[in-house]
C-alpha cells in the first residue's frame, strides 16, 4: 500500500488516508495510477503541441485563402498569374523541346542563340538538315561569325550535344540512349524547374515589394495580401514540381 500511495505521489495525485478495511482499494489505486499516466502524457503532448505553435516555425502553416476580389482592389491580379503561369508553360516547352531522349532536328531548330544581347533562333542563322538518323548538320555558312555563340548555346542547351566543328559546318551527333544519358538530362529538367521557380519567387518577391509602399493599406491588409501573393506562387511551383516529377519519370524509365 505505501509503495502505491508513493507512486500516486510521484505522478502528482492527492493522496488520501487509507485503511486496510477496504478489499478493492488495491485495485481501485492501480486504476487511478493508469488513468493519471494516461492524463499526464496527454497534457505533456497538449503542452507540446503549444510550444510548436507559439514558436511558429515547427508547425504546418495552415492553408491561405485566396481572396481574389481584395487582391484585385489593391494589384494588378490578372498579370500577376499571367506572369507566375508563363514560367510554368515556358518550363514545360523547354521539356518537350531540349529533354527528349532522342533529340531532333526540331528541338535544334528552334534552340535560342545570344546574340550582341538579342535572341535569335538557330534557324534564323543556319541551314539545318540530318546527314543520317544519327548525326545532325548545321551550315552555319551564312552568319560564321556567329559559331562561338551557338556552340555555347548548344552546351547550355542540356540536350546533351557534343557538336564538332569542321569549317562553317557542325556535325551534331545524336547521343545514344544510356543510363548515364538518361540520367544527365533528369539533371538538366531539374536545374530548368530551378530556374522558373526561381522566376515565379522573383515576381512574388517584386509585388510584395510593392505591397510593402501602399501606405494606404492598413497592417493587417498588407500581411493578408502578402501571404496570398505567396500562396498563388506556391501554387503555381507546385504545378511545376508535378511536371517535373512526370518528366523525370519519364526520362529515367521508372
Amino acid at each position: 500500500m505505501l509503495r502505491s500511495a508513493l507512486h500516486l505521489a510521484t505522478f502528482g495525485v492527492r493522496q488520501t488516508q487509507v485503511t486496510s478495511s477496504s478489499p478493492r482499494l488495491p485495485s481501485i489505486l492501480q486504476n487511478n495510477l493508469q488513468n493519471t499516466k494516461y492524463l499526464q502524457v496527454a497534457r505533456d503532448y497538449a503542452k507540446g503541441k503549444d510550444k510548436k505553435k507559439e514558436k511558429g516555425g515547427k508547425g504546418k502553416p495552415g492553408k491561405v485563402e485566396i481572396n481574389e476580389q481584395q487582391l484585385r482592389e489593391i494589384l494588378n491580379f490578372d498579370g500577376l498569374n499571367s506572369q507566375m503561369q508563363k514560367s510554368v508553360m515556358q518550363m514545360k516547352e523547354d521539356f518537350v523541346k531540349h529533354l527528349s531522349l532522342r533529340s531532333t532536328s526540331g528541338a535544334i531548330d528552334t534552340l535560342r542563340i545570344k546574340v550582341d544581347g538579342q535572341e535569335h533562333e538557330l534557324q534564323e542563322l543556319a541551314q539545318i538538315s540530318r546527314k543520317n538518323p544519327k548525326t545532325i548538320i548545321v551550315n552555319m555558312i551564312g552568319f560564321p561569325q556567329t559559331i562561338p555563340d551557338v556552340l555555347k548555346a548548344i552546351e547550355k542547351s542540356g540536350m546533351n550535344l557534343n557538336p564538332q566543328q569542321d569549317g562553317t559546318t557542325l556535325f551534331i551527333p545524336i547521343p545514344k540512349v544510356t543510363k548515364e544519358h538518361r540520367e544527365n538530362l533528369s539533371k538538366n529538367a531539374k536545374a530548368l524547374f530551378v530556374k522558373y521557380r526561381d522566376a515565379i519567387r522573383g515576381v512574388q518577391n517584386e509585388q510584395i515589394r510593392k505591397l510593402k509602399k501602399q501606405p494606404e493599406l492598413g497592417k493587417d491588409d498588407a500581411f493578408a495580401a502578402q501571404a496570398q501573393v505567396t500562396a498563388i506562387a506556391d501554387r503555381f511551383i507546385s504545378e511545376a514540381d508535378k511536371l517535373l516529377a512526370s518528366k523525370q519519370k519519364e526520362l529515367l524509365g521508372d
